[in-house]
Order: C-alpha cells, then structure tokens, then sequence
C-alpha cells in the first residue's frame, strides 16, 4: 500500500508553492501570556498581519446526542474574555447538534506561519441584541440571505434558491431588513485552548491552557 506523504505524491498534483514560514524559536510556557484570550489575539493579530486570507476562518466541529460527528469552516466574528463568537441559522445541522450536545471545538490553521490554535468548551446563544447589532451591519445580500436559506434542508434546485432571495428582495424593498428569529449568534467559552507551533523534526510545540481546581488558567505542554 503506497502512502501519500505529499501534495506532489497525488496524481496530477503539484507541491503548492506556499509562503511558509516556520517560527525561528521554540514555543515556551514563560513567554506566553497568563490568559488564554490575550494570548490567541496576539497570535491573531500576527495572521492578519501576515496577510494571511480569512484569518478567522475556523473548523467548528460538532456531535449529535449520539455521538456522531460533524465540522464545517465559519467564522470567527468576536473574541473577548466569554469566548469566542460565530452566527449562523439556527435550524440548520450545526444548530439541532448544538441543541442537542451543546458542546463543541473550533480550529484555527495558519499554514504558512507554522501555527494553528485548538479551542474546546461548551457553546451558548448570544444575547438577541447582541445578534440583532451584529446583524444590521452585515451586507444586505447577506441578511436576505438569511431569510431565504432554509439551511441545510433540502431544496429542489438552485432557481428555488433564486427566487426566494428575489422575491424576499421585493418584499423589503425601501425598508431595514430585520433580522430573523431562526438566525443568530453562538459562544463557545473556552475550558481549553491549546497552541501548536511547527518545530524541527517534528518536534512540534504544544502548549494547552486549561482551568486548574481554583478556576485559574494553567499552561501544560503536550507531546507533539
């Protein structure tokens, strides 16, 4: 059995010619910050910096009550010290697993900065006038959207699609589209959050913040 360790390995693939570039030092427990939080927005910020596309693009990974899995890429519209802030249709997939196992992890992967960020935790709505702030200022393409997209049901064809999102079009024409009580915003509160850092011959870093017995964070590194 031949195993793909490569791009070029893949028929009729090439090796990407990406910008990396691995961290010239270790990742260490006392240059970290103490807080969880401050220190994902400071490698954040060093994404964005980078010119990195979508920045806070993240895996979300769900379950339902049996357990079975599930992810989809979103992304990431808030952080602060409650967690971190995602919107989407609460009556689609992600929505009834949430309902049903309100627990959930989120991926971070910065490719070519040799970094990516693993955060676990349970998961919350945001309050409705948080959502409703978050949702006036979206494009109004997308807060049509909202209100047209049964998500994840499934639809005849794509000119269904279309004109749901005419007709709904028509209807608020000369108005603020308002938004709907199906669509809102979700929390993850972080119990974890682990930061990995690329390291030679594989000997990545793995540093994981969690909550000690007094509530306070504590770092431990993990094998890579």
């Amino acid at each position: 059995m031949h195993v793909l360790n490569k791009a070029s390995d893949i028929p009729g693939k090439e090796t990407p010619d990406m910008p990396h570039n691995p961290p010239k030092a270790p990742l260490l427990a006392e240059r970290m910050d103490p807080d969880p939080i401050k220190q994902f927005v400071r490698w954040f910020a060093g994404a964005e910096q980078a010119g990195l596309p979508l920045a806070n693009a993240m895996t979300l990974a769900t379950a339902d009550k049996q357990g079975k899995p599930s992810a989809r890429m979103v992304l990431l519209k808030d952080v602060d010290a409650r967690g971190f802030v995602f919107y989407t249709n609460y009556q689609g997939r992600k929505a009834h697993d949430l309902h049903d196992n309100p627990f959930a992890a989120l991926v971070f992967y910065w490719q070519p900065l040799s970094r990516q960020v693993r955060v676990e935790g349970p998961v919350e709505k945001v309050a409705p006038d948080e959502s409703d702030r978050y949702f006036a200022n979206r494009p109004r393409g997308h807060q049509l959207e909202a209100h047209a997209s049964a998500q994840s049901q499934v639809v005849r064809d794509r000119d269904f699609l279309q004109k749901q999102f005419e007709d709904l079009s028509g209807r608020f024409v000369g108005q603020e589209v308002p938004r709907p009580e199906h669509w809102g915003g979700y929390r993850l509160v972080p119990e974890s959050v682990e930061f990995w850092q690329e390291g030679k011959d594989r000997l990545h870093d793995r540093l994981r913040y969690r909550r000690d017995d007094a509530g306070s964070w504590m770092i431990e590194r993990l094998a890579p």
